[in-house]
């Protein structure tokens, strides 16, 4: 892990908001359009998190045949894009919009396409608007052999950051939807 990633002297433990969803409860997707999460991508991730005890979440995904690099295993990115994922989810824990500030996602087995990967997500410290987190995914089950894992700074932001800075369409698209809770979690969270 490089000092990017490790919190400073006068970081502080992670605080669950209480307003934080449940142990065990789905996540569910904050964007329908979301690679990792939405299910309005075909070939994308559709991860599905659920809370966990403290500042954590759980997740799985499967690779499928659209998610291969080399021939029958995951793309190094496409799993480096679950743990992103997962992590990102850990800002409706704390009841905060964050982006990926850094990633660095280390590989220590190869994932073959098929395989269900199992990932769990922490915070470790928080300073000021840097959340530092931690993730691993695992192969065969919750327990089993750590396949990757990565070490992330995410950085707090306003939901004005997506719409400043996001395609015109789609925002204008998302701020039209009728439905005001779909709306606002467009720009809640952003993996």
């Amino acid at each position: 892990m490089t000092t990017a990633l490790t919190p400073p002297a006068g970081a502080r433990p992670p605080k669950r908001h209480p307003e934080a969803p449940a142990p065990g409860e789905p996540l569910g997707a904050h964007y329908a359009n979301c690679f990792g999460c939405g299910g309005g991508q075909p070939h994308g991730l559709h991860l599905e998190a659920r809370a966990g005890e403290g500042v954590s979440v759980t997740a799985e995904f499967t690779v499928t045949p659209d998610h291969q690099g080399a021939p029958g295993l995951a793309h190094g990115g496409v799993l480096a894009t679950a743990l992103d994922e997962t992590l990102g989810s850990l800002g409706w824990l704390l009841r905060v919009i964050a982006v990926t500030g850094r990633l660095e996602t280390d590989y220590a087995l190869p994932v073959p396409v098929g395989t269900v990967l199992h990932l769990q997500a922490e915070v470790t410290a928080v300073h000021g608007r840097k959340i530092y987190s931690t993730a691993t995914g695992r192969i065969g089950g919750p327990d089993g052999p750590v396949a990757v894992r990565a070490d992330a700074l995410f950085i707090e932001v306003k939901a004005d950051h997506f719409i400043d800075n996001g395609r015109p369409e789609e925002i204008q698209a998302a701020m039209a939807d009728p439905d005001q809770v779909r709306r606002a979690r467009a720009f809640e969270v952003n993996p």
